[in-house]
């Protein structure tokens, strides 16, 4: 069985983070060149949360299972997400939920040890580079959803707030 309590909490801090940005003075802060604004994380967070649930369910179900994120790297994919979604609220109600059948199936008795030991076609990338390109075992790709994915993007939302709301929401 899979502890999910790290995946619960990055999915807390992340939706914090997008609650914290959507009720700042400016609900809409301009990214930095180059950069995705709120709804654009929120909805590549949906997307990749989506991706991972498939994979999950995917060994669950018995089938061969590949995990790949290049979708959810997408603009067109990204921006008809946040449209389905209804914008920010929707992203968020989505996300919450998504959060609670990954750790639901990832951490119940739906996976055994061995399924989360399961090795799946892996290719990851980010911001035009290629970071995985291999199997990874279903666990790590859960993991790392906990320990890097998450994080970063909530990182990515705060630093769309002014020096002031930041202070405030770290507090």
């Amino acid at each position: 069985m899979l502890d999910t309590a790290p995946l619960q909490d990055a999915y807390r801090a992340l939706l914090d983070a997008a609650a914290t940005v959507a009720n700042a003075e400016d609900p809409n802060p301009a990214p930095p060149d180059g950069e995705w604004n709120a709804d654009q994380i929120l909805a590549h967070v949906s997307l990749i949360s989506a991706a991972t649930i498939a994979a999950v369910a995917g060994v669950a179900a018995g089938a061969n299972t590949t995990y790949d994120n290049r979708i959810a790297l997408d603009a067109w994919t990204i921006e008809q997400t946040i449209a389905h979604a209804g914008g920010s609220a929707g992203l968020r109600d989505r996300i919450s939920g998504q959060a609670a059948a990954l750790c639901a199936l990832a951490g119940g008795a739906a996976l055994s040890d061995a399924e989360l030991s399961t090795p799946a076609p892996a290719r990851l990338l980010s911001n035009g580079t290629l970071l995985v390109d291999q199997p990874m075992a279903l666990r790590d790709i859960v993991n790392g959803l906990a320990e890097a994915e998450l994080p970063g993007h909530t990182k990515q939302l705060l630093a769309l707030l002014s020096d002031r709301a930041r202070a405030e929401a770290t507090r």
